[in-house]
This record gives C-alpha cells, structure tokens and sequence, in this order.
C-alpha cells in the first residue's frame, strides 16, 4: 500500500477466511500496517450472521450469556418449541458436549471473568467503528440510546441489578430508570402491556449488512482481492502457509487468519484449537411501523430487539442449537412474534419481508477465540456470541497488532485460543 510501512520483521500478506465483519476488520487494519491482504469466503460478503442481526454496536448490553439463570432457563426451554432459547432433541454428542461444557460455565465466577475480560473489547468498540468510517469505509453508525421496555417495574430491576454487575465487574453502563410516561415518550410503539423501562445511553446502530458490505468495498479499493471458494485445509510450510480450495486450487501466504464465524471449529481444530465453536442461530425480519422510531427497541422478557431499519423496523430474536447451515424454521419466526406482538402497537407483524437465520458463534465458556493457534502463522478471531457485530472492529484491530508485532496485546489474553 502507498504511504504505509510494513513493520520491520512482519508478514508481507495474509489470506483471511470469512468475509463478515470479524474478517474484513482484520484485513482493513492488516492492510493499516501494510500487509497484502486476500480474504477467502464460500459464499461472499456478510453472507453469515454479519447480514441480519439487530444492528446493535451496544457495548453497554454486552453482557455475558452464561448466568446461572440462563442454565434454569434453558432447562425449562427443553419442554417449549416456542421459547427464545431452542434446542432440539437431537441425537447429537457433539451438541450435547458442548452444551455441558456450556452448562458448567454458568455460575458467577465464570460470568464476571467474561465481564472483566470483556472490558477492553467494549471501551474501544465504538472508537474502531470511527477509525473506520473515518478512513474510507461509506457507511453511517447511529448515536442513539436503546430503550428496553419492561411490563412490570419489576422485571426492569432485572436488568438493572444485570448492569450493576457490569459496574462491579469494572465497565460502568450509563443508564436511566423510566416511568410509564417516559417510555412511552421514548418507545411510541410500546404497548399498554409495556409499563417500566430502562435507557442504555452512548450506544449506536448500523444497517449491519450495508455496513459490512461497504467495508468489504474499502478493503477491495485498499487492494485486496476478495474470493469466493470453500476452504477445506490449512496447512504450514517453510514459506508460510497454504490455504486449500475444495477444487483443488490452493493460496499461500507469510500468515492466515480463520474467521469464519460459526463455521470455525472445522478449520480451527486442524490448527490445534480444542476449544468449540457452535451456532446459535438468530432469526430476524422487516415489518412495516405506523410510528417513527427514536432508536433500538430491547424487550428483554420476549428476548426480541428491534431496530429501526430502511424506514421500518428489524425484529430479531431467538437462539436456536443447530446446525449453521440448516435450513429457516418459520416456527421460530411465529414464536419470536408471538413474544412481541403483545408488546408492540402499530406493527404490521403479517406483512414481514427479509426473514432471516444466521448463525451466531457460540463458545462454551463465553470467550471467543482470538489469537494465534500451534500452527506456525495460522490465526484465529471468532467466537463472539450476540457480540460479533460490536466486537468485530476492535478484534481486527487488535489481532492486526498481534500479527505484525509478533506480540500478543494484552486485551487478548483472556481470549486465547489455546486455552
């Protein structure tokens, strides 16, 4: 690249595997220090969970997914097709595995680790958002507080006291206590059902697929070259490495990073990573509003979020256990509005448009995977959760630094792949 100096010692180019928004993050900021840059995806840009989800660049609502409430939750979720959380009764050990692993996690300890190691991610998520549409990738970020909308005063201490955890554990989250008047002022679309709130302030929105597809057009105009093929090995040499078509047609490269989001444990445990990635898919949809939106909208007892989107609003919801490339289930389309519909007035639910499934990567211990792997110049930045999105840009930053400098950023350490 013109004007920008390789560091001395450091990869000359890198092949990155997945063109969401982990991927391309890592290549724009590779591309920063002066690294060639090749990303690789089997079907294209934001074409996995980077397309549909809520949008929601929200630092202040990362919190952890392994409460010990979430494990009584999906216990009782087993007996309910139509709950948020779904996991099938499959006959699936690696599913089942995982799972208890996943299960074991969730006590406290485990969720304040994930809390405190998250810190750094959420402190810089927004400014990496900056850097980037500051420096050619044509797409806005909207500043706009999330509401969540609560039946019961009650209910909205849960998040509350979910917060002051957060505050505990070492990121304080600007937050307001609304009336009944106040949300209404605020959330236009509430309910008479809905009657407490909670403002999250300092957080942001984008259109996630407009905004991922525009930064895979900076990386491009920065000179990368982006490919559409399946990978199917990865493998070190005396040169660096070797990245493998499913035709037979293979890539080398001094480095190579595998971020390929829900799909990563395939590729990953080649590289020595024991620690498993699985899809917890998220579905969404358009429905036209008859009132104008101030900002994203949390209903956190249907466990729906809902962004403005193009002049009408995105709903999204759900995690379902299966597998990344199974096909939509419109029961959980039906389910997710079935949780809404009593909480929103104004909606038109019957004549939704761009219904979705993506998988989001769900790790065992809430941490995801970022890092170089026992494989000589093959990394890894995947494992997010509902987080990829907000994560995405700080995590290519900092794995970009990694790479380049040989030296692993403290912020990474937690997120070892190794572990």
């Amino acid at each position: 690249m013109d004007g920008v100096a390789r560091l001395d010692g450091g990869p000359r180019s890198a092949v990155v595997i997945g063109a969401g928004v982990v991927g391309l993050s890592t290549a724009w900021f590779l591309q920063e220090r002066g690294v060639e840059v090749t990303v690789v995806d089997r079907t294209g840009v934001a074409a996995g969970a980077s397309w549909g989800n809520a949008g929601w660049i929200a630092p202040g609502l990362a919190i952890p997914l392994n409460e010990p409430a979430v494990l009584r939750y999906g216990l009782r979720s087993l007996l309910d097709p139509a709950a948020p959380l779904h996991i099938p009764l499959t006959a699936d050990p690696k599913l089942w595995s995982f799972l208890t692993r996943f299960a074991a996690h969730c006590r406290w300890s485990s969720w304040t680790r994930v809390a405190k190691a998250n810190i750094p991610l959420n402190e810089e998520s927004i400014e990496a958002y900056d850097v980037l549409t500051a420096n050619g990738v044509e797409a806005p970020t909207v500043d706009a507080p999330i509401t969540a909308a609560f039946t019961s005063a009650r209910q909205a201490q849960t998040l509350v006291r979910e917060l002051e955890r957060l505050a505990s554990a070492g990121q304080p989250v600007d937050h307001v206590e609304l009336s009944t008047a106040d949300l209404r002022e605020q959330v236009p679309l509430a309910s008479p059902a809905l009657t407490a709130g909670v403002r999250v302030n300092g957080q942001r929105f984008v259109d996630p697929g407009g905004f991922v597809q525009a930064l895979g057009r900076a990386v491009v105009a920065r000179g990368a070259t982006i490919r559409t093929f399946e990978v199917v090995d990865v493998r070190a040499d005396n040169a660096g490495v070797v990245v493998k078509a499913k035709d037979g047609n293979a890539i080398s490269a001094d480095v190579a990073v595998l971020a390929t989001g829900a799909w990563l444990t395939g590729l990953a445990a080649r590289a020595g990573v024991r620690v498993p990635v699985r899809a917890g898919r998220g579905y969404s949809f358009t429905v036209p509003v008859r009132k104008p939106l101030h900002g994203p909208i949390y209903l956190p007892e249907a466990r729906v979020a809902c962004t403005p989107y193009q002049g009408a609003l995105r709903v999204a919801g759900t995690m379902e256990f299966r597998g990344p490339d199974a096909p939509l289930d419109e029961a959980r389309v039906d389910a997710i509005i079935a949780s809404a519909r009593p909480l929103l007035d104004g909606v038109g639910w019957e004549d939704r448009t761009d219904v979705w499934v993506g998988p989001r990567p769900v790790t065992p211990d809430g941490r995801p995977l970022i890092g170089e792997t026992r494989m000589r110049g093959v990394y890894v930045a995947g494992g997010h959760g509902m987080w990829g999105l907000a994560q995405g840009p700080v995590t290519g930053r900092l794995l970009a630094e990694q790479i380049t400098t040989g030296k692993q950023p403290a912020a990474l350490r937690e997120f070892d792949p190794l572990r």
